[in-house]
Formats: structure tokens, sequence, C-alpha cells
């Protein structure tokens, strides 16, 4: 039997699940009737979703339907930081979304404070971009997951190596 148990928090997602949001986004976009004319793009990288189309109103719409496919594919709000609605050529507007992946050092630090604070017995060390969280109790570990659950941090957060 382990002397100490553990699990890592991190925060990533499924970048097939976003892909296929994307793809769902855009079909519906061709096939939707106020939105057929507006030569709206929308381009996946690795770390960046751009946005471009003909109004804020359109923009508006195409992340709200962007959002919709997002969660139904069981992909956090969260993972996305927008940022400013820029003018472009031809009275077209861009968007830029990045894709947040992994916990900065600052997000870590406040998350390791808030688990000490709370479980003076358990210890949660930094490593890269992840936070892992190791006890004696499973139960301890158990009670952390739900505090960090409740908490609200603005990643997505998954639990992962739990042993």
């Amino acid at each position: 039997m382990a002397s100490s148990y553990s699990f890592d928090i991190v925060s990533d997602f499924d970048h097939q699940e976003l892909v296929n949001a994307i793809d769902q986004t855009r079909r519906e976009i061709v096939s939707r009737y106020d939105l057929k004319n507006t030569n709206t793009e929308i381009e996946l990288d690795k770390e960046l979703i751009t946005i471009k189309t003909n109004s804020e109103m359109t923009l508006t719409s195409v992340v709200d339907m962007m959002q919709t496919k997002a969660i139904k594919r069981s992909l956090s709000l969260k993972i996305f930081d927008y940022g400013d609605v820029e003018s472009a050529s031809g009275n077209r507007v861009i968007q830029k979304i990045t894709l947040k992946r992994g916990i900065e050092q600052e997000q870590a630090k406040k998350l390791s404070k808030t688990i000490r604070d709370n479980f003076p017995k358990s210890q949660a060390s930094i490593q890269g971009d992840a936070l892992r969280v190791t006890s004696k109790s499973k139960d301890e570990l158990q009670e952390i997951i739900q505090l960090v659950k409740t908490e609200d941090f603005p990643l997505a957060l998954q639990f992962t190596n739990y042993r």
C-alpha cells in the first residue's frame, strides 16, 4: 500500500473536439440564411482562432454559434481568450481568439495557496504548467477536488493521474 496518494491539476482541452466544433460552425454558417452572403471565414491555428466577417453583428452571431458547438462537445468556454474586434479593409471586422492551455505560474500559486489554506496536511507543488497535489489520505484528495471544482478559477481545470 502506498504511503501517499496524488493527482495532477491541469488546464487542457481536446484539440480534435475543438476542430470538430469549428467545422460544425463553418457548415452552419453556409446553411443559415442570415449568414449566407457575409463572407465569414474561421481559421483555426494551433493556439489561435481568427474570425473574419462583414459586421460586428454577424461576428457576435458566429461567436455565439461557436460557443454553443464547443459546449455540446464538452469544451469549457474558459479556454477562449477573446481579443479586441479590429476593423479591416472593405468594412470587415476581425477577432482573434487565443486558446488557453496550461496553468500560468501566478494562477498555480493562487491554486496552491487555496489548497494549503484549507488542507494543511496536503502538499501542492508546481510542475511546469501543472500542479501536483499529494496527501496521505485519499479522502482528503477527494475533498480537495471538490474544493477546486467549487472555486471559480478563470481556467478550465481537469484532474489527472489520480493514484
